[in-house]
């Protein structure tokens, strides 16, 4: 059945699925000792002992109803096997439709966190019950969740891949380039001044490889693979710190499995060699 998105306000005692953050963390219940981490299902927010703010209908997932909600302060106690935990941590633990759902979460109680008031006006937004939006009653506007669209890509040159290390990462890890998109920028056109920008090379035969939602906290990855057309690697010394061309023998430290950078390098690894 999977999931199926719904709008709305959510009430206070709706049953089902609730995935509820602070922090950027989601509450996830333990129970017993070894128990693997899960999302809370309860009649509501208010079972668990909790009084979050807006309350948020996602959809349905296999039936049954899913709701968010944030904390702008941490709750003064959580119920007993309780805890907040980073959606990283949790990637792989909890099942991968809830965990689809969770990221889907996080994003909207980032966005509603930070837009309560009207950025023209100043007068209190109002959440809309037949779109995913807040409403300002004074003057109309209408304001949507953000999302920052950002391209990854795997270039390639030859049987090798560039990758490149940046200030940002562990000692050691490398990875395939990526970059937001400007206003009013292709995505193509970014491609291609990130690439230039952070390395000196220039790249051609652009592919769509596919998407990844990544609410840390309201991004959108496009990931694309390219081919080297030119120039020698001069790295920026900002946003990265070395760049180098590796075969798929001698591969550096590389980002995890939850991101679709790791995809783009396994999907070079397992072309294997060009004839």
């Amino acid at each position: 059945m999977g999931f199926v998105s719904g709008v709305g306000p959510a009430a206070a005692d709706a049953a089902g699925w609730w995935f509820l953050f602070h922090g950027g963390q989601i509450l996830v219940q333990e129970g017993v000792p070894g128990m693997t981490p899960a999302v809370p299902r309860a009649d509501g927010p208010a079972a668990l002992g909790l009084r979050p703010d807006t309350l948020h209908h996602l959809g349905v997932l296999d039936g049954v109803p899913c709701h968010a909600a944030g904390f702008d302060a941490p709750p003064l106690a959580l119920p007993p096997d309780h805890r907040f935990a980073g959606l990283r941590e949790l990637f792989g633990v909890l099942p991968e439709d809830h965990y689809a759902v969770a990221a889907r979460a996080a994003h909207l109680a980032h966005w509603d966190l930070a837009h309560r008031y009207c950025g023209r006006c100043g007068k209190p937004l109002a959440l809309k019950r037949d779109e995913r939006a807040r409403a300002c009653a004074a003057c109309g506007q209408v304001y949507y969740p953000q999302i920052a669209p950002a391209v990854i890509v795997a270039v390639r040159r030859e049987d090798r891949i560039l990758l490149a290390r940046s200030p940002r990462f562990a000692p050691g890890m490398f990875s395939v380039l990526a970059g937001f998109v400007e206003t009013g920028e292709s995505l193509e056109a970014c491609i291609r001044r990130e690439i230039r920008e952070e390395t000196g090379i220039e790249v051609r035969n652009l592919r769509y490889f596919g998407s990844q939602p990544w609410p840390f906290p309201n991004s959108l990855m496009l990931g694309f693979t390219a081919e080297h057309a030119g120039g020698e690697i001069r790295v920026d010394g900002v946003e990265v710190l070395e760049a180098d061309w590796f075969g798929a023998g001698n591969l550096p430290g590389l980002p995890g499995k939850l991101s679709i950078a790791r995809a783009l390098i396994d999907a070079f690894v397992a072309s294997g060699p060009r004839v």
